[in-house]
């Protein structure tokens, strides 16, 4: 199976991002966290500090099966700011490549590069305002097309395990849902 990769910048939301990895392994997707500072380390919103597994110059992302952003404040901000990143995320698009975003980072960084545009999506709660063109919707999780988003850090779970769903089939999204005792 292809890599995943799971996009840290500081100020990211723990829950979100951690959720991500955790329930993404426990499905057998290869996972990599990648930093978009200079170092390796990068720290929460909540001032939990992580090692990424990589910075972002590490990575070939050519072939990736997802490139997910958690969203947080100042997080999703960082994360739009990152011109790399950004550029990736508009060729990925434009490929068709599965791209997952929760909490701030669909209206932050999805929808500032106009990839939400016409379609339906879900984002931190009043964050919507902030982007027009948008069918915003009220649940937690979205699919539109190969962008997957959440609503926020409640969401974690179920956004990570509709990515599963996507590339596992829903049978191992099931399973590993079951074994967390979340209902699916």
């Amino acid at each position: 199976m292809k890599t995943s990769f799971i996009f840290l910048a500081d100020g990211f939301e723990e829950v979100e991002a951690l959720t991500s990895v955790d329930v993404m392994r426990r499905a057998g997707m290869p996972v990599v966290t990648v930093s978009i500072n200079a170092g390796r380390e990068v720290t929460g919103a909540h001032g939990v500090t992580v090692v990424a597994d990589s910075v972002y110059g590490d990575n070939d992302y050519s072939d990736a099966e997802w490139v997910v952003l958690p969203g947080g404040i100042p997080g999703a901000p960082n994360l739009a700011s990152c011109e790399p990143l950004c550029q990736l995320l508009n060729d990925r698009d434009e490929q068709g490549g599965k791209i997952g975003a929760i909490c701030a980072s669909p209206a932050v960084v999805l929808g500032n590069l106009g990839l939400l545009a016409g379609r339906n999506a879900v984002c931190y709660p009043g964050m919507e305002e902030t982007v027009e063109g948008v069918n915003w919707g009220k649940t937690q999780v979205a699919v539109d097309g190969n962008i997957v988003t959440g609503n926020g850090p409640a969401a974690a779970a179920p956004f990570a395990l509709t990515m599963v769903s996507l590339s596992m089939g829903e049978d191992k999204a099931r399973e590993v849902a079951s074994g967390m005792l979340l209902e699916c």
